[in-house]
Parts: structure tokens; C-alpha cells; sequence
């Protein structure tokens, strides 16, 4: 028998529910523990504002990489690379950016470790934010997030990211110098 996407009657519903309210146990319930609830229109607006910010992003670097256009010339080059010849905290981000939005992730990773991690965390947060979005369904462990870990400790692990990456392709520039 196929799975009913909606109640017969009023005595389906009050049968599943007294099924799932006393037969079984909290921990088994969907929403018992409450992990989810409906999303408010503020909620849903600003996780519409989070999706479509990560898409555009990586659609106009998928496109600048598709279309080949040189960065370099439009950003300037580094500047810190240039003078010191190491390569700066931030060099490679666009590389690995360009190697993101395209697909090559081993490459993204290969070219910025800490770029490509950072990436997998905004698309992850762009598709929670689709959802939330579209179907209104808001987690609870986002308010939980939010207001458990301090903005301190959000930018410490930033930095600690960004270090890690930058130690990894410096360590790289100094063994191909020598």
C-alpha cells in the first residue's frame, strides 16, 4: 500500500497521533526533543539572503573560471609575495576559489587548504539556509549556535583556520625554494 502524503479522515490523524504521543517513546518522536520548528518570515527572509549570497558568489566564480578571466590583472597581484617571495596568509584563495565553483575540490584543496574549508562550510550553510528558506523548517541548533559560541570565539577559530592554511602553503613555497 502506498504511504498516504495526507490523512483519510480526522481518524487517521487522531490515530497517528495517539500512536506517536503514547506509544512512542519521547526519544522517538519526530519533533519530541524539539530539533526543528516553522520558521518565522524574518527567519526565512534572512536564510534567503544567506542562499542567494553563497550561490551568486560561487555561479561568478564558476563563470570567471569558465571564461578564463585573469583575476590578476583586475585585483593586482600580491603584493607581500612580490617583495618577500613567500607566499601571504591569503594567497591562493582565488585559485582554490576558481578550483571551488568549478567542481575540483581536490584541487581547491591542494592549491588553500583553509580556503577550500572555509567553502565547504558556506556551501553547507547555504544549503541549510535553502532550507530553511524554502520550506521553512528552522533547526534548532542554529539559535543554539548562535547564541552559545561568543563572536570571539567564531573570528579565533577564523584566524586559526587561516594560519593553519597559510602555514601549510608557506612550509610548500619553502621546500620548493630549496
Amino acid at each position: 500500500m502506498p504511504y498516504l502524503l495526507y490523512p483519510l479522515s480526522d481518524l487517521d490523524t487522531t490515530v497517528t497521533l495517539l500512536y506517536f504521543n503514547v506509544v512512542m517513546h519521547t526519544s522517538q518522536q519526530v519533533n519530541g526533543t524539539k530539533i526543528f520548528r516553522a520558521a518565522s518570515v524574518r527567519q526565512r527572509l534572512i536564510a534567503a539572503i544567506v542562499c542567494l549570497a553563497v550561490l551568486v558568489y560561487f555561479v561568478a566564480f564558476a563563470l570567471i573560471g569558465h571564461f578564463q578571466i585573469d583575476l590578476g590583472r583586475h585585483l593586482g597581484y600580491c603584493g607581500f609575495k612580490q617583495r618577500t617571495n613567500l607566499p601571504c596568509p591569503s594567497c591562493g584563495m582565488t585559485t582554490a576559489t576558481l578550483a571551488f565553483a568549478q567542481g575540483n575540490l581536490a584541487e581547491a584543496f591542494h592549491v588553500q587548504p583553509a580556503a577550500a574549508l572555509l567553502y565547504c562550510a558556506a556551501v553547507l550553510a547555504g544549503g541549510l539556509a535553502f532550507f530553511v528558506a524554502v520550506f521553512g523548517v528552522y533547526f534548532e541548533f542554529i539559535t543554539r549556535f548562535f547564541t552559545e559560541i561568543k563572536i570571539r570565539y567564531m573570528i579565533l577559530a577564523l584566524v586559526v583556520i587561516i594560519a593553519s592554511g597559510w602555514a601549510v602553503t608557506l612550509a610548500r613555497a619553502v621546500a620548493a625554494q630549496n
